[in-house]
């Protein structure tokens, strides 16, 4: 028989290539349509200048909600796993457990707002 960590991993590389595979063809897809969308409606045409500052802010805010949302992720994941504990031990403090996750939580929000102020700037 196989042995199980192995065959977790050959699982985990297995859907991480799946997942980019997907989100290759999706965006390629989604680009394209967009891009003769634009030729077709006459848009202003941005300068390179105008690209650039652009381009960094789309990637600026991309990083503000991605490390927002992976941070309430892994904070959840701690917090989550330890209230649940608690919660089996002693039920009466389900209240103030899901506070705590509810506090996780909001790492998403901060990083959502950032991301909007700095879309908005542009």
């Amino acid at each position: 028989m196989q042995d199980p960590k192995k065959l977790f991993a050959g699982r985990v590389r297995l859907s991480v290539v799946v997942l980019l595979a997907f989100l290759g063809i999706f965006s390629l897809v989604s680009v394209g349509g967009a891009s003769a969308q634009a030729q077709e409606s006459g848009a202003p045409q941005v300068t390179r200048e105008q690209a650039d500052i652009q381009k960094f802010g789309l990637i600026a805010a991309a990083i503000a909600f991605g490390f927002g949302a992976i941070g309430a992720g892994i904070a959840i994941a701690n917090v989550g796993a330890a209230a649940m504990g608690a919660i089996g031990e002693k039920p009466e403090i389900a209240s103030q457990a899901l506070i705590f996750i509810a506090l996780a939580e909001g790492l998403v929000v901060f990083g959502f707002i950032t991301a909007l102020m700095i879309l908005g700037k542009f």
